[in-house]
């Protein structure tokens, strides 16, 4: 049975987060506009009892219906179950991540925003012992985006789902998939849990009628023990609640208004997302296209599809669930079906939920509060003491590969590489000149400005040229120092933003998950370095 040891940096020492993130995190000035309330444990009984006047009990008794619906033929967990029931009760409320149905999870952060979800949900229950708080996976299946999610990473490499797709991802059967289920058993898990990584691959997606099936049934089997509930959104029943939204998106254009002002008092950041006029695809077997905006009359983009204003008006009345909606309304969307309290995405996400506070607000909808969801970087005990034997902390594997090779080089030197001393004493000494040539004679100041200028570029090219010889003395440190960050940063990409959670389930079983369970911690802003003792 592995075991691991935890350690944490604080998500601000990271370097891994943009500015606008490291501001939301420590609640700066410029962005408290575009949250609604903080995210820490006291500010929920507010948003409970927001919440509980936002949210029907008629939009409560469609969403649990809706979910037996689609749960129909699963073998559901007593867990499951008793949180099916209790969303029936005007105390409980959901805490909601959501992510694309990436093949076998895609990268590791899907695991952990989900473990995030049910570890929040657990805090909660500690905090408000008078309310239940129930996990929830809102699974993207109306996503189009296929080749964002065709693909997993081993250490090996990719393995890459080979299919022609066109519409909602979530629509696709699983055909093609029997070749990866081949490699999974043969050529990239060859450790003691191989089988049942590959036996759970079969399971799920060769025995499923299309892509959302296969994804509820392998996150069921993943996390059904927790009680997590798994949402659907390519819903009919679920949609008619959201046809007043889609019908003042489709004839008012609100959400374009309102996202592109706040955009506007962003600028200072880098938007996640900007609007369009509709923010709508229309949605069939096949088919996710914009609907667009031309003269009098409405388009489906490559498409024949034109309709009337009257016409339009009657299509998303009839037939709701062929309304899509994109990016920028989904959130409303999630929000308006849900009793929700909070969701728990990424960096990325959270940046643009972080434009849109002014778009719920236009149509009375409570606005959740935003959390950073976890996250990890596993490192194995033998990786772990050579990193020590190089004097390295953890954080350090963080840095770029230049960074990481100047700290070797610096700390194996037998003498001071820098030269700021000798910089600060050129500093001083035409400190002196100014000095004295304002006294005497001040058209010298632009023959001292250049002499000073000139001492200090050479000081800056040898300090340069110390650093460079060192590092060539260094080079072997150095090449272990990188190979070590290479497990950081497989293939360039930060470890949870790319290796598939197979690697590590492969290697550990079960117990990688429970570790992530027994170890996040949702209300601290922390990476989660897990050392492997295998």
């Amino acid at each position: 049975m592995p075991t691991f040891e935890k350690r944490v940096i604080p998500y601000t020492q990271t370097g891994l987060f943009n500015k606008l993130m490291v501001d939301y995190l420590q609640q700066a000035a410029a962005v408290q506009d575009f949250y609604h309330r903080p995210d820490r444990l006291e500010s929920y009984v507010d948003q409970i009892q927001e919440k509980s006047e936002n949210y029907s009990d008629f939009h409560r008794q469609t969403l649990v219906a809706a979910l037996e619906v689609q749960y129909q033929g699963f073998e559901l967990t007593e867990a499951v179950q008793t949180n099916l029931t209790a969303l029936r009760e005007s105390h409980t409320f959901t805490v909601t991540t959501g992510h694309q149905l990436s093949l076998f999870t895609g990268p590791l952060y899907f695991i952990y925003k989900i473990v995030s979800a049910i570890n929040s949900t657990k805090a909660l229950r500690a905090q408000y012992p008078d309310y239940q708080f129930v996990p929830v996976y809102w699974m993207a299946t109306e996503d189009h985006d296929f080749e964002e999610i065709s693909s997993l990473v081993t250490t090996k490499g990719k393995l890459k789902w080979q299919k022609q797709a066109q519409g909602a991802v979530g629509r696709l059967d699983t055909a093609g998939l029997e070749q990866i289920a081949k490699l999974l058993e043969t050529e990239f898990h060859t450790g003691k849990n191989a089988q049942e990584i590959a036996a759970l691959f079969t399971k799920v997606y060769l025995q499923a009628t299309n892509l959302a099936a296969a994804t509820r049934l392998l996150v069921h089997t993943l996390f059904g023990d927790t009680g997590l509930i798994i949402v659907d959104g390519d819903d009919r029943a679920l949609k008619q609640l959201f046809v007043p939204f889609a019908e003042r998106e489709l004839f008012e254009q609100f959400s374009f208004k309102a996202v592109s002002e706040t955009n506007e008092k962003l600028k200072a950041y880098s938007v996640q997302v900007n609007p369009r006029e509709i923010n709508l695809f229309y949605l069939t077997d096949g088919l996710r296209s914009r609907i667009v905006k031309e003269d009098a009359l409405f388009r489906v983009l490559d498409t024949e599809f034109i309709f009337t204003e009257n016409e339009l008006r009657k299509e998303l009345h009839e037939f709701p669930e062929r309304f899509s909606p994109n990016v920028i309304l989904r959130p409303l969307y999630e929000e308006v079906i849900l009793p929700n309290l909070v969701y728990i995405g990424g960096a990325g996400e959270l940046a643009y939920w972080l434009q849109l506070k002014s778009m719920f607000a236009d149509v009375g909808v409570c606005f959740p509060i935003l959390k950073l969801r976890n996250a990890a970087l596993i490192l194995h005990r033998k990786d772990f003491q050579k990193m020590q034997r190089l004097q390295l902390e953890t954080g350090d594997l963080l840095s770029s590969v230049t960074d990481l090779s100047n700290r070797i080089a610096i700390q194996s030197a037998d003498f001071p590489l820098s030269l700021e001393s000798e910089k600060s004493t050129v500093e001083n000494t035409f400190a002196r000149l100014e000095a004295l040539i304002s006294k005497t004679d001040k058209s010298f100041a632009g023959a001292v400005s250049a002499q000073k200028k000139k001492q200090l570029n050479g000081l800056d090219k040898l300090e340069k040229r110390l650093l460079l010889a060192q590092k060539r003395k260094s080079a072997d440190e150095i090449a272990r120092a990188l190979a070590l960050r290479q497990f950081v940063f497989p293939f360039n990409k930060f470890q949870e933003r790319i290796l598939n959670f197979s690697v590590f389930y492969g290697e550990f079983g079960p117990a990688f998950i429970e570790t992530l369970l027994q170890e996040f911690e949702p209300f601290k802003a922390e990476l989660t370095v897990l050392i492997a003792d295998s």
